[in-house]
This record gives structure tokens, C-alpha cells and sequence, in this order.
């Protein structure tokens, strides 16, 4: 049995920052905070809490004083750093560039709105193509005070306001795909105002996705490793099983199921954006010594 692990998996180069910063100060101090999970992925996060990183919730920011916080690749809305300011905590900062350069977009646009209602014009309606409730779509919210619409699908056009001129961009993570289904889903039902799109999705997250779809088509078997929160994981998943339906999903190598991999001859083992190369490493491993290669 051949096994082999995706090249084009793991993680992608903001989580890559945001570990390698968490990890130097640890090897410095021994202890730093991370304001929610560094990456979706639980059995990284546990390898960093064994080397000193404590995860905390924005409710644990507000107690905390005098203290460093690492802010993780998914950014951060702007109260975050208020309360850090506050509180004398000082901020180590990963927020991903390409997350970072879209919450600057989104700011300008509705700084540029809220101008030109000062002046007697209207306001776009900023609306954001992304996961409600994730790290990184609060962060782009709080670009707008709040005043930003998400919407999760094409349904989520109902909700709304399509008198008004509108600005659409997306989470970085989403499908590139799912945001064109949206686009033209509103251009065909907007008869009045202003509509502009912006295609904000990270290249190397949607470039991924294509290149793993061919990895899924050349392996008989493909063992699928990702954190259950991850949402790129969901996606990236449902990709692979579409040209393979032998694709499997696990979030750590106890969850293999032998019989998922007798008599294939090739099996690939291929993760999401936030799945670190050694657990996919022990998954191959553990394929193997299960089939006594």
C-alpha cells in the first residue's frame, strides 16, 4: 500500500505566523494568552497549551490587566484593542495580512459612508459573504460598528435590503464559487441602486482547493484530517468526497477505521488550512502500521 500526504495541505502561511509567534514567546517567558483558539484544531492546541499557551474567551480579556495576548490569524474587531489599551495588556499581533488588508477595506467603505451621510447622501449597506459567528467575520463586522449585514448562502439574500446600494466582499476562507452563486443571485434581483462586489477570498486557500480535488481523484482512498471547527475543513472535505466518495473524516488518527483502507492499493492523506503536517504525518503512519506496511 502506497500512503501519501497532500503537499498542498496544512497550514496556510497566516497560521504558520501565528504559531511561530506564540512559540517564540513561550520559548522566551513559558506563558502567553491567546485570545480563542490559535488555530481550529484541537490537537494543536493542546501541543501549545503543553508548552504554556492559555486559550481565553473576550470575556477573560476584560479581567485580565498587565499581561501579553497573542491575537490569531483570524483578526480582531476594534474593541479588542481598546480593552487591551485599557487594561495594559500588550497585544501581540497575527492577525493573517490578507484578513488584516480586507478589515481596512471594510473600515474606509463605511468611514466613506457614514461621511456621505453626514452630507445629506446615503449609506451603503455593507454585506459580508461568510460563516456567522466566526472569529473572522466579527472582526469585519466591527469594521462597521456592528452595521454590517452577513450572510451565510444565497437565502441570506432575502434578508436583504436591496433598495440600497450595496457593497459585497467576503470572508477570506469562503468558496470562491459560493461568492460568485451570490453575486449573481443579487445582480439578477437588484432593479434599483448601486452594486459593487469584491472578490476578497485568500488565493491561497481557494488555489487549494482545485489542486486537492486532483490529489482525491488519484488515490483510491483519502483520509480527510481537520478540526471540527474549522469551516475551510468542511469545505475542503465535501470538495474531496464530490470526485471521491472513499473520503473519510477525521480530526486525529484514534478515529481510523481500518476497514476504511483494506485492499486499496493508494490512500492520500490531505487536511485543511489549519491542520498541522505532523498530525497528518502520525495519520499515514498509523494507516500503515494497521495494514503492517
Amino acid at each position: 500500500m502506497k500512503v501519501e500526504i497532500d503537499s498542498n495541505s496544512g497550514f496556510c502561511f497566516g497560521v504558520v505566523t501565528a504559531i511561530r509567534k506564540a512559540e517564540e514567546e513561550l520559548d522566551s517567558s513559558g506563558q502567553l494568552y491567546c485570545l480563542g483558539d490559535i488555530v481550529h484544531n484541537a490537537s494543536e492546541v493542546d501541543r501549545l497549551c503543553g508548552k504554556g499557551l492559555e486559550t481565553i474567551t473576550h470575556e477573560d480579556l476584560g479581567r485580565l490587566h498587565d499581561v501579553k495576548v497573542l491575537l490569531r490569524a483570524h483578526g480582531e474587531p476594534p474593541r479588542t484593542y481598546s480593552t487591551a489599551l485599557a487594561n495594559n495588556i500588550k497585544i501581540i499581533d497575527a492577525t493573517c495580512p490578507v484578513v488584516l488588508q480586507l478589515q481596512r477595506r471594510i473600515k474606509q467603505a463605511y468611514d466613506e459612508g457614514v461621511e456621505a451621510e453626514r452630507k445629506g447622501g446615503s449609506k451603503p449597506l455593507i454585506v459580508i459573504y461568510g460563516k456567522n459567528g466566526h472569529a473572522e467575520v466579527n472582526g469585519l463586522v466591527g469594521q462597521t460598528n456592528g452595521e454590517a449585514v452577513v450572510i451565510q448562502d444565497v437565502s441570506g439574500i432575502d434578508t436583504l435590503d436591496l433598495n440600497r446600494d450595496i457593497l459585497l466582499y467576503s470572508q477570506t476562507t469562503k468558496s470562491l464559487e459560493g461568492f460568485r452563486e451570490v453575486v449573481e443571485e443579487i445582480k439578477k434581483r437588484k432593479k434599483e441602486g448601486d452594486f459593487r462586489y469584491f472578490d476578497t477570498i485568500c488565493r491561497q486557500v481557494s488555489n487549494r482547493m482545485e489542486k486537492m480535488r486532483e490529489f482525491a481523484r488519484t488515490h483510491e482512498v483519502v483520509i480527510f484530517v481537520s478540526g471540527a471547527k474549522s469551516s475551510n475543513g468542511k469545505v475542503l472535505f465535501e470538495k474531496c468526497k464530490e470526485v471521491n466518495p472513499r473520503t473519510h473524516l477525521i480530526s486525529e488518527e484514534s478515529e481510523l477505521d481500518p476497514s476504511w483502507t483494506e485492499g486499496a492499493e493508494t490512500v492520500g492523506v490531505c487536511g485543511a488550512t489549519s491542520t498541522p503536517l505532523w498530525l497528518m504525518e502520525k495519520v499515514a503512519e498509523t494507516v500503515r502500521v494497521s495494514h503492517g506496511e
